[in-house]
């Protein structure tokens, strides 16, 4: 089956030309369209998409407030954040709100495609070095971590997520089945409170526990 897609931008243009690179691609189908964020829970409602491409900043209600909204939802959609900026604090707030990934407006068509699909398998885009960046700027929070209480390993794990590795490549570093690093993964996001990959890392960050 197709993975839905919602695309909500408040450029007709840009939604007309993401529509075109998305429908390309056989395993992708755009169900709807909205033009600001007020617009895209109701049209989410409607559509049911399994991935939301939003662009951050937008009137009325940007796509850090509908990624509230939207994840607020019994069965809320995986959201891809659109930018044109890859430095964006909105966008580090997005991702902090548990948006599974950002892409670039001004990304190759291939890449907004894998993109999509990434998140729809239920991966996140995360780009350490980026949200590193984003996370040096930002104001600290509480230390999530350090009351986490995680194991040696869990703690390894942790930061190794936070270098990008992917299940297969912590488990080669660590030496380690993929199914007992997914184990320690889960177990991280569960004391972490963490929707993914993604909040867990950030979180990493903000506590202090890996410094930007």
């Amino acid at each position: 089956m197709s993975v839905r897609v919602a695309l909500i931008d408040d450029e007709p243009l840009v939604r007309a030309g993401l529509a075109a690179i998305i429908d390309s691609d056989p395993g992708l189908d755009v169900v709807g369209e909205a033009s600001d964020g007020a617009e895209a829970l109701d049209l989410v409602r409607r559509t049911r998409p399994d991935v939301v491409v939003m662009d951050v900043r937008m009137p009325r209600l940007d796509g850090l407030e509908a990624t509230r909204l939207l994840l607020g939802l019994q069965e809320p959609p995986r959201i891809l954040i659109l930018t044109t900026f890859d430095s964006d604090d909105y966008v580090f707030e997005a991702l902090r709100a548990g948006a599974d990934g950002f892409v670039l407006k001004r990304a190759q068509p291939e890449e907004l495609m894998r993109a999509v699909h990434t998140v729809a398998g239920g991966d996140v885009l995360l780009y350490p070095a980026k949200v590193r960046e984003m996370a040096a700027r930002a104001q600290p929070r509480s230390g999530r971590v350090a009351t986490a209480q995680l194991s040696g390993r869990e703690d390894e794990v942790l930061r190794l997520m936070a270098r990008g590795l992917s299940n297969n490549e912590i488990a080669a570093e660590l030496f380690l089945g993929v199914e007992t690093v997914k184990t320690y993964v889960s177990s991280v996001l569960g004391k972490l409170g963490a929707r993914d990959r993604t909040q867990a890392v950030i979180a990493a960050f903000e506590s202090g526990f890996i410094t930007p």
